[in-house]
């Protein structure tokens, strides 16, 4: 088992990332304690030096954290062969259930770490490293949640054996299954058809408004709207639209669209979520970087970039999504 590609890809990388970021956190903390951009002596001169390879550092670390997720649903999906009663990757979390503990700290990684790489984009963008505390601060956050991440991910391929019987998809979401599952699962068809779409024309109205104006108050909402549509479109993907995806009323499984027998269309919808939810939280979370002289105009040149990636992205994943609603074969007029 752990001689599989994908689970040693993942566990040599994620070793590898949490000594680099051990290192790199150790480092932090001297910088922190001795940066002082205002001395030109040649302690600080070396220290900035130093900045700049552990900026470059941490940047390869978290680059394998941003892609590792999707890594780690490739790797659970294509070993769920290995396990009887597994179809999908469900059934390979649910054969040691620290998977799912693997999943949502990936997912936590995911966003943070994407954080962290903006912020050292802006510093390294000033002449003056205005945000050197503030990302080794936050550094300082990020490493503990990667190190938990390297230690459930361990537990849990090494937990795995092929003897295991477990479950799947069909009694995770079901009414006997997981309480948060089934009643995903069991969303009504049209009213949660109106909230995404609701929820996708606020977004996009939110996104216009912050192309057209330079109102705080619209980047601050369109953040928000981006959070919360991440949990919207999720409930959407259980409630509704895999059943247009699998043509089956009753097929709920939210990881089978990763499959071959799909056409892999489960990659490019979370990918457009994960990436347009991403872009959509980043005005409102760096606004506060615009009281910063040196990085305000170059704040307001990215926001824009980010308010269009956002909006393209969830307009590609809402066409994904819509298109087997629209065009598929599946009517659903008995289960309205």
């Amino acid at each position: 088992m752990i001689l599989h590609p994908g689970i040693m890809a993942l566990l040599l990388g994620s070793v590898i990332v949490a000594l680099m970021l051990l290192y790199a956190s150790a480092m932090g903390v001297k910088i922190l304690l001795q940066w002082d951009f205002q001395s030109s002596s040649a302690g600080q001169l070396a220290l900035e030096r130093r900045t700049c390879l552990i900026s470059t550092l941490i940047s390869y670390a978290f680059g394998f954290v941003v892609l590792s997720g999707f890594l780690y649903v490739y790797t659970v999906d294509d070993i769920h062969q290995l396990f009887v009663g597994a179809m999908c990757a469900v059934g390979s979390l649910n054969a040691n259930p620290i998977g799912w503990y693997v999943l949502w700290t990936k997912i936590g990684s995911f966003f943070l770490a994407a954080v962290w790489l903006a912020l050292n984009y802006f510093d390294q963008r000033a002449e003056d490293f205005p945000l050197v505390k503030l990302k080794y601060i936050f550094l300082l956050l990020v490493v503990p949640v990667v190190f938990l991440d390297l230690y459930y991910e361990s537990m849990y391929f090494l937990g795995l054996h092929p003897e295991i019987i477990t479950s799947c998809c069909g009694s995770l979401f079901a009414d006997s299954g997981s309480a948060v599952a089934g009643s995903l699962a069991g969303l009504p068809v049209k009213p949660m058809m109106g909230v995404f779409y609701l929820f996708l024309l606020l977004h996009s109205g939110a996104g216009i408004l912050c192309l057209l104006t330079q109102a705080t108050v619209f980047r601050y909402a369109l953040s928000l709207l981006s959070l919360l549509f991440f949990f919207v479109a999720m409930a959407a993907i259980i409630s509704y639209i895999s059943l247009y995806i699998y043509e089956l009323p009753t097929h709920h499984c939210p990881f089978d669209i990763l499959q071959k027998e799909y056409h892999f269309i489960g990659y490019p919808l979370y990918t457009t979520l994960f990436l347009g939810v991403l872009y959509g939280l980043f005005p409102g979370l760096f606004q506060p970087l615009k009281r910063l002289a040196s990085l305000r105009e170059e704040v307001k040149r990215a926001e824009r970039i980010w308010v269009a990636l956002s909006m393209l992205a969830l307009t590609v994943f809402a066409l994904l999504s819509s298109w087997p609603v629209w065009f598929g074969n599946l009517t659903m007029q008995g289960y309205y």
